[in-house]
């Protein structure tokens, strides 16, 4: 399943299609919000943005379409007069001015006033966004220690999307590698140094993603890898997916485990439980 930062950039795409221009066709599959899209004829798209896995998108009048991809979703652009090649299932239909955004395959999209997102069932149980809520170092170790999580062992706290929002699979074993954090290791085990060491790998790790298209290896590291001829995926990440091969900083072999029933890589060396 996309990450958030796969999320962000996927929003960052749709609003470039579309955003600031009216829409001149709208087309949902649902029959609960068919009646619906007349009514966002003529209306301006004003932003999409994403939080956490989910995106949404903003109109004119206050209105919001949420969609998530869940596992199999994607949005495809395209021109309106040329049908994407794909056998997928058509959920979604945006056009304006001759550009298009089609969802495919995706069930979970509904239409919201913007005033009651806080009401939507998902959302409201979400943390923060990292890439779209200015979250601070101070705040992301100020939430870290809230009751609630700082009793809970990292490896299947950072998943929690309640603590913050769009941290996935490689997300975590990254984030907890440069953090230099062993999984078991819970934010009240922590001194203050490794609780704001954390912190920001969870800002600086996810931004990295998203700006750099999923990859949050170390870019010294990863152009030692592209020159011994290695593929993509094997130097896009300091750990996540390299079983077996030597840790960049320590030499040590990378383990996988399994860690909230999902699969986990890290350095022994440099990972170490307490």
């Amino acid at each position: 399943m996309p990450e958030g930062p796969e999320i962000r950039r996927a929003a960052d795409r749709i609003q470039e299609q579309l955003a600031g221009r009216r829409l001149e066709h709208v087309w949902f599959a649902f029959p609960e919000l068919a009646p619906e899209a007349e009514s966002l004829v003529g209306r301006r798209v004003t932003a999409v943005e994403s939080w956490g896995k989910a995106l949404l998108t903003r109109f004119d009048d206050g209105r919001v379409l949420y969609s998530h991809n869940q596992l199999y979703g994607v949005w495809k652009l395209h021109d309106a007069e040329r049908e994407p090649d794909t056998g997928r299932s058509l959920r979604v239909r945006l056009v304006s001015q001759g550009r298009a955004a089609s969802l495919y395959s995706a069930s979970d999209v509904s239409l919201w006033e913007e005033n009651r997102l806080g009401e939507h069932p998902f959302l409201s149980r979400l943390g923060p966004d990292l890439l779209s809520q200015d979250v601070t170092v101070g705040q992301a170790v100020a939430r870290l220690q809230e009751a609630r999580f700082r009793h809970r062992g990292l490896g299947g706290l950072l998943l929690d999307q309640a603590l913050f929002a769009g941290i996935g699979n490689y997300l975590r074993s990254e984030i907890l590698f440069f953090a230099g954090l062993h999984h078991k290791a819970r934010p009240a085990d922590l001194e203050e140094a490794a609780l704001k060491r954390l912190a920001r790998a969870i800002l600086e790790v996810t931004r990295q993603a998203y700006d750099q298209a999923g990859v949050t290896n170390r870019p010294d590291w990863a152009a030692a890898e592209r020159r011994r001829g290695a593929s993509r995926r094997r130097w896009r990440f300091a750990v996540f997916e390299r079983e077996g091969l030597l840790c960049h900083r320590c030499g040590t072999a990378i383990e996988r485990e399994r860690v909230a029933s999902r699969r986990f890589y890290r350095c022994p060396g440099c990972q170490a439980e307490a």
